[in-house]
C-alpha cells in the first residue's frame, strides 16, 4: 500500500456491505465528506447472498430452540435448517448459552419490543435510498410466504403472527390449501396452507441493490478506496487507515465489517461476543414457464426459495463453522432433494459452485449500534444476524442522527456496546 499520501475526510466508513454502505450514504447526505474503504469492491461479502426479503414482521429475531426434543434433534447434527462443526462447540458453549438464556420467552418478549422500532423503519428507509438511488425497480412489495404441511405447526405460527400483528402493527393473511395453491401454483400439492407476510418487501437482487446504494454514495460526493480495515489506528485526534491510494484520516470513523468486525474491535479493547451463522446459496432456472411470485420457506426442511433475476435462489439454514473454514454444504445437499419436492419444476443448477457467506450474530438477537467505548469518534454498526439487508438503511440513518448530534428516531440505548 501507498504510505507517502494522507488524504484527509470528514469520516470514514470501514465495510462495503449493506450496512456500510448505508452508513456511507447517510453521512454523506448530511454534508460529511466521506471515504468508503473495504478489502474488496462493496457488496462481495456477506451481502451478496441472502433471501433479498426487507423483513418488516421480523420483530421477532431468530431464536434458540428451548425445548427438549427440538435440541435433541438440532444435537444429532442431521438437520438441514442447522449443522455445527463438532471442532466449533467449546468456542460456542459460552455465546450459546447467552444465546438460550435470552430465548425464554418473557426475556425474548422483552427483546422483540426493543427490536421492533428497527424493524418497524425498514422498508420506510429503504424506499428512501432506493428511490434517491434510481433503483426502486429491484424491490418488489410482494410479501414473503411460510408453506406449511404440518397443521399443528402451521397453527402455532398463525398463532404467533396474531401476537405479531396485536402488538407491532405486522400483518398476515392466512392461507388453506386451496389458497396458498393459487398464490404459489407451481407449490407441490399436499400442502395444510400458508402464512404470507404482507408488509415485507422482495429484493431481485441484493448485490445490485447494494450497488446502486454504492452509486448514490459516489453521485453525492462519496469516496471508494481498497484498504485493509486492520490498519486503522488513533491519529491526532481522529483515526487512520491505510488504503491502495495512500492513507485516510477523519475525526470520525465507522466499524461496520460485519463478522469481521472483531479483528479491529479486540485490539481496541472491545471483546464482543459475536458468533458466526454460515449460510449458502445456489440459483437455478425452473422449467418451462414455472416461477415463484415471491419467497417461499419451507418450514418443515429449514430453507428458502427465493426468485432473484439469476433464477430461484434456494438459501440455507445456520452453519456453526470457523468463519474462514472452507466450504460444507452439507445443508444444501440436504435442502435440495426437500425443494424439489416442494417445487417439482425447479430446474437445472445455475452456479458452478455455491456460494457461502458469514453471519455476524449476538447473543442478545441484537445488533451493536453507537460510539465504541474509551476510543472517542469511533462507531460500532454490526451484529445484523440474518437482518443486514433489512437493518442496513435503518442503521445508517440511525448512526448518521447520533453522529450529528440530532435526536435520534428510536432510544439506542438497546443497541449500546457496552452491553456486553
Amino acid at each position: 500500500m501507498c504510505s507517502d499520501r494522507v488524504e484527509e475526510f470528514d469520516a470514514i466508513v470501514l465495510g462495503g456491505g449493506v450496512v456500510g454502505v448505508s452508513v456511507a450514504v447517510h453521512l454523506q447526505m448530511r454534508g460529511l465528506r466521506v471515504v468508503l474503504v473495504d478489502r474488496r469492491a462493496p457488496g462481495e461479502e456477506t451481502s451478496f447472498g441472502n433471501a433479498g426479503i426487507i423483513q418488516r414482521e421480523a420483530v421477532f429475531p431468530h431464536i434458540f430452540p428451548r425445548g427438549l426434543a427440538e435440541l435433541f434433534r438440532y444435537a444429532r447434527n442431521r438437520s438441514t435448517e442447522a449443522f455445527y462443526h463438532p471442532s466449533m462447540l467449546p468456542r460456542l458453549v459460552s455465546p450459546f448459552f447467552r444465546y438460550w438464556h435470552h430465548s425464554q420467552r418473557d426475556r425474548y418478549l422483552a427483546i422483540a419490543r426493543l427490536y421492533a422500532p428497527l424493524i418497524a423503519e425498514s422498508v420506510h428507509d429503504h424506499a428512501a435510498l432506493a428511490e434517491a438511488a434510481g433503483a426502486m425497480d429491484l424491490l418488489r412489495p410482494t410479501g414473503w410466504t411460510q408453506a406449511h404441511e404440518d397443521p399443528r405447526k402451521l397453527e402455532e405460527a398463525l398463532a404467533e403472527a396474531e401476537v405479531m400483528q396485536r402488538e407491532f402493527g405486522v400483518t398476515h393473511q392466512a392461507l388453506d390449501a386451496g389458497a396458498l395453491a393459487r398464490h404459489e401454483p407451481h407449490l407441490r400439492q399436499g400442502l395444510v396452507g400458508g402464512l404470507h407476510w404482507q408488509q415485507a418487501v422482495a429484493v431481485s437482487d441484493p448485490h445490485a441493490l447494494t450497488l446502486a446504494y454504492v452509486g448514490l454514495f459516489e453521485r453525492l460526493g462519496g469516496v471508494l478506496r481498497v484498504g485493509d480495515a486492520r490498519t486503522l489506528s488513533a491519529s491526532g485526534g481522529g483515526w487512520r487507515v491505510g488504503t491502495n491510494d495512500g492513507a485516510v484520516t477523519a475525526r470520525r470513523a465507522v466499524v461496520a465489517l460485519g463478522a469481521w468486525a472483531p479483528e479491529i474491535t479486540k485490539p481496541l479493547g472491545y471483546n464482543a461476543p459475536l458468533f458466526v451463522k454460515r449460510g449458502y446459496h445456489m440459483h437455478y432456472k425452473p422449467d418451462g414457464n414455472a416461477l415463484l411470485n415471491g419467497p417461499v420457506l419451507d418450514v418443515t426442511n429449514g430453507y428458502m426459495l427465493a426468485p432473484m433475476r439469476r433464477g430461484i435462489r434456494l438459501t440455507t439454514g445456520a452453519e456453526f463453522a470457523d468463519r474462514d473454514a472452507r466450504p460444507t454444504p452439507v445443508q444444501l445437499g440436504r435442502a435440495e432433494p426437500a425443494a424439489r419436492r416442494l417445487m417439482p419444476a425447479l430446474g437445472t443448477a445455475l452456479d458452478p459452485k455455491p456460494w457461502l457467506g458469514a453471519r455476524p450474530c449476538t447473543p442478545d438477537m441484537m445488533p451493536i449500534i453507537g460510539p465504541a467505548p474509551g476510543q472517542p469518534g469511533l462507531w460500532y454498526a454490526f451484529g445484523h444476524a440474518h437482518h443486514g439487508l433489512t437493518l442496513g438503511p435503518t442503521t445508517g440513518r440511525l448512526i448518521a442522527e447520533m453522529m450529528m448530534g440530532d435526536k435520534p428516531f428510536t432510544d439506542p440505548t438497546p443497541y449500546r456496546a457496552e452491553r456486553f
